[in-house]
């Protein structure tokens, strides 16, 4: 049996965590050979170069592959193999039965200093695997949110060298493109490996927009990110359910921190948009939401830093000069 039977080796770590047992790192072998009638199956083989503790592993092939698919390629997934961190594994792949010189075969090394982790979202929480090695420190992981440093979101938690299990589960309240897992070794000046879980999450993304809050006593609207975000915010005038939003002139600002439009009046129409390197979003806080208002029967409507009146039927179609005020500038035009 010719050599080019077998075409492909590959392996992989992974971590299996389980809530009630923790995690453990597993490898996982993949192959990629060309059918041959003499072939009746594969053998994959995991020995440790530290104990010489070896794995084994056999897949067979169907005899009816063996007449009608000859030549053909197949790829073949073997099961998971119990493996640690820092490991040094040599990994083969035999033909069944065995042919001399027929093998292929790679060294593989499970990393440390890499954390695995799992997002159990049902619990909310992260299972982080703590990477050890044979005689090495403590180590320390936390979560926290990055920010111009990365701001503590939970008391950081010490895994002893003779811990039981290596495992460590961090709650989390939600989950926010700058919330990130941190890891690092108990020795002075340890450099820190940072994962963001939710970095590319587009629910985590979702999120940001939505702090938006009205204070009835300043009649001031407000947002303040939860993470560091660049961009643009303005007030949009949208008229209905499913309309575009038509920006309102002078009212965009530069997100920094936190965004303030004071004098502002709860009108159902009035939105904030958000424009930034990830796309679009709006919010309109006073579309179902009921804010305190001053009690009385005519509607109180900001116009270039002074106070008019209008009846409260003047609601369903706002004049031209209902708008927020930003700051001591010219009235902002609204849609008529």
């Amino acid at each position: 049996m010719s050599r080019s039977v077998l075409e492909a080796l590959t392996s992989s770590t992974a971590m299996q965590c389980v809530p009630s047992d923790g995690c453990a790192m597993l490898l996982r072998v993949r192959a990629s050979i060309t059918l041959h009638e003499r072939l009746r199956g594969l053998e994959a083989c995991a020995m440790s170069l530290d104990t010489q503790e070896t794995q084994c592993q056999s897949v067979w092939v169907a005899r009816a592959s063996h007449r009608q698919q000859g030549g053909q390629q197949l790829q073949v997934h073997f099961g998971c193999f119990a493996v640690s961190v820092a490991q040094h594994l040599y990994v083969t792949l035999r033909t069944i039965p065995h042919f001399c010189g027929v093998q292929l075969d790679q060294r593989h090394l499970v990393e440390a200093g890499k954390l695995s982790y799992w997002v159990d979202r049902r619990r909310k929480a992260i299972l982080v695997q703590v990477p050890r090695a044979s005689g090495s420190p403590d180590y320390y992981v936390r979560l926290c949110l990055k920010r111009f440093t990365c701001e503590d979101a939970g008391a950081p938690v010490r895994v002893t060298a003779n811990s039981v299990s290596q495992a460590v589960s961090l709650p989390y309240s939600q989950e926010l493109p700058c919330l990130c897992l941190e890891g690092w070794s108990a020795t002075p000046d340890a450099v820190r490996i940072q994962i963001c879980p939710f970095e590319n999450d587009t629910e985590a993304l979702e999120l940001l927009w939505d702090t938006v809050y009205y204070h009835p006593e300043s009649q001031t609207l407000s947002w303040e990110p939860a993470c560091p975000v660049s961009g643009h915010v303005s007030l949009c005038w949208r008229p209905g359910p499913g309309a575009g939003c038509r920006k309102l002139q002078q009212s965009s600002q530069l997100v920094h921190r936190r965004v303030q439009y004071p004098l502002v009046d709860t009108q159902p129409q009035l939105c904030l948009k958000f424009s930034t390197s990830w796309g679009s979003w709006v919010r309109c806080p006073f579309e179902q939401r009921r804010f305190p208002t001053p009690p009385t029967s005519r509607c109180t409507c900001v116009t270039g830093g002074s106070h008019s009146s209008l009846p409260a039927n003047a609601h369903s179609r706002p004049a031209r000069s209902l708008q927020p005020q930003v700051t001591r500038q010219p009235p902002l035009p609204l849609p008529s």
